[in-house]
């Protein structure tokens, strides 16, 4: 299982979210973690991967066995 490290600005934007969407979100990165399984996709222009859970996007990169969370956010607001 990788580790998972949040940066200072997307652990602000995590605290903001409500408490069952953080849950929807942890858990399909957990699992991602775990088995390397989910939607991702690598982003274009930019460095790194976005996790896709419903509406709600998370926005990483992977480091030497860890996954360092950038974002986390709506999918509206998330690529400005």
């Amino acid at each position: 299982m990788k580790r998972i490290v949040f940066t200072p600005a997307s652990t602000r934007q995590w605290v903001k979210l409500a408490a069952d969407v953080r849950r929807r979100i942890d858990g399909r990165l957990t699992e991602f973690a775990i088995s390397g399984k989910g939607d991702v996709k690598r982003l274009k222009g930019r460095e790194g991967c976005r996790l896709k859970v419903g509406d709600w996007r998370v926005i990483f990169y992977e480091e030497s066995g860890t996954i360092v969370v950038v974002a986390v956010g709506h999918r509206r607001e998330i690529y400005d």
